[in-house]
């Protein structure tokens, strides 16, 4: 395996993962009211947070839906397809 492979290799594993954490975070948004979430979602928020915020700059919510995320999640799986094609 040449270093360029493992290079991208470990880039489309690192977006998998980085999409799972916004997953779970945008779940997490879903059970305010449960104590031990808030732990994670603490956890999570500085992680995902600024990548999520460009997007909300974008896409304001509506009527306290926030769709940015989605438009998020399809940008982040979209890289994460190219850098796992090559």
């Amino acid at each position: 395996m040449s270093a360029t492979e493992l290079l991208t290799n470990s880039l489309a594993n690192f977006l998998q993962i980085y999409l799972l954490l916004i997953f779970v975070r945008i779940l997490l948004t879903w059970f305010p009211t449960v104590s031990w979430m808030n732990q994670i979602a603490s956890f999570l928020s500085p992680i995902t947070d600024p990548y999520l915020n460009v997007f909300r700059s974008f896409i304001p919510p509506i009527g306290g839906l926030d769709l940015s995320p989605i438009l998020a999640i399809l940008v982040l799986q979209v890289v994460a397809g190219l850098f796992s094609n090559i």
